[in-house]
């Protein structure tokens, strides 16, 4: 009788020690990083993180965000420990996370020495592609134990970014010129994930020759390189004259005579997150519309 109790509380407490299991986690600065449990007080820096906590079900663990995370609505409700610039290092002590997430385009290194400095228990993405934006996603599944959940998404993902990537190889080759801002005329390179719509759609990066992230334009050289589409991330208002009244010499280009001008949602294009996918399926259906 003893020892079938002695088997039944092995039994019961088993399965607590699993539950209680270390891991270790590579964070995209190559930081591994060791977790003796899943973290229940998290602070997102990122509102690309934010939204994939909220894709987790994992907003009750968040207690603090910054200002740009506001998708979706009940993340504004959270928190705000500052914006992509500024950091609050009082509230955050204030608020005793015990593990800070930042991104490397999204968070000064200044703030991450500091945080670091001050004991916090840090985690850094760095998604410069799909694949990135995968691994980031599957990090936090690891760290939230919801890899299952993110397994499954991915599998979704991947189904819809494999049909587009076949399809499009049909598409003829255009050069896009998505802009991040207007003024100065700031356009994603190559070098980042929002490049994956492009090169995925089977168009051309107007910036495909330079090696800077995010290359500065003269509205001259635009004109050299008349590009035969542009993307520009609209509040809803935005329209043609909204880039002709800034630079009027820009009637010329091929991309505004032929009325092949994307006003697209911010947030949802420039954010590599949950939302990646649908942003591509926003894409590709617009070059399927002028084709």
């Amino acid at each position: 009788m003893l020892k079938l109790t002695h088997c039944l509380l092995f039994i019961f407490i088993l399965p607590l020690f699993i539950v209680a299991q270390e891991f270790s986690l590579t964070d995209d600065l190559g930081n591994s990083i060791q977790f003796n449990r899943n973290p229940n007080r998290v602070i997102s820096l990122a509102p690309n993180i934010t939204e994939m906590l909220f894709k987790l079900d994992k907003q009750d663990i968040i207690v603090g965000n910054t200002t740009f995370c506001y998708f979706p609505e009940e993340a504004k409700q959270i928190n705000k420990v500052g914006d992509l610039l500024t950091v609050n290092y009082e509230k955050i002590i204030e608020l005793n996370p015990d593990l800070i997430l930042l991104t490397v385009e999204g968070n000064q290194k200044s703030v991450y020495d500091k945080l670091l400095n001050l004991g916090f228990d840090l985690f850094v993405s760095n998604p410069r592609d799909y694949e990135g934006i995968k691994k980031t996603y599957l990090d936090m599944g690891k760290i939230f134990d919801k890899q299952e959940f993110v397994e499954n998404e991915i599998a979704k993902w991947d189904s819809t970014f494999n049909y587009i990537e076949k399809v499009a190889v049909s598409n003829t080759p255009q050069t896009v010129m998505i802009l991040v801002e207007l003024n100065p005329i700031m356009v994603a390179g190559k070098n980042t994930f929002i490049n994956t719509y492009i090169e995925t759609c089977n168009m051309k990066n107007f910036a495909e020759d330079l090696v800077l992230n995010y290359p500065i334009f003269s509205r001259e050289v635009v004109i050299e390189r008349n590009p035969d589409i542009i993307v520009y991330p609209s509040s809803g208002k935005e329209n043609i004259k909204t880039l002709t009244d800034m630079y009027p010499e820009w009637s010329s280009l091929s991309a505004i005579k032929n009325n092949k001008v994307f006003f697209v949602d911010r947030d949802l294009y420039f954010r590599p997150g949950p939302r990646f996918i649908e942003a591509l399926s926003d894409f590709f259906s617009r070059l399927l519309q002028i084709d």
